[in-house]
């Protein structure tokens, strides 16, 4: 993601932080949390087992009113992935 600002001058979307579930070596879902300035949203890449092709599914975005709502989600999504026997590593 490059970080540009819209005409108005206003700074653009910034990526805070990506986090990438793995189980047995293959991807599970990669989450990205972007600061929009008066929200944060958690995007979502969902890679399901047994899918017949290699596209993820996107469910989301998950739309919050601050980075500390937005970091709360992520934080509970990757312990959810950790009890699941996913390794989650910051990318």
């Amino acid at each position: 993601m490059t970080d540009t600002a819209p005409e108005s001058g206003a700074p653009g979307p910034r990526e805070l932080f990506v986090r990438h579930a793995r189980r047995d070596g293959r991807s599970v879902a990669i989450l990205r949390a972007v600061d929009h300035g008066d929200s944060c949203v958690i995007e979502a890449e969902v890679y399901p087992a047994g899918a017949r092709n290699a596209e993820p599914s996107r469910p989301g975005p998950y739309t919050f009113a601050d980075v500390h709502q937005a970091t709360a989600f992520m934080t509970e999504a990757v312990e959810a992935l950790m009890v699941l026997g996913c390794d989650v590593h910051a990318q």
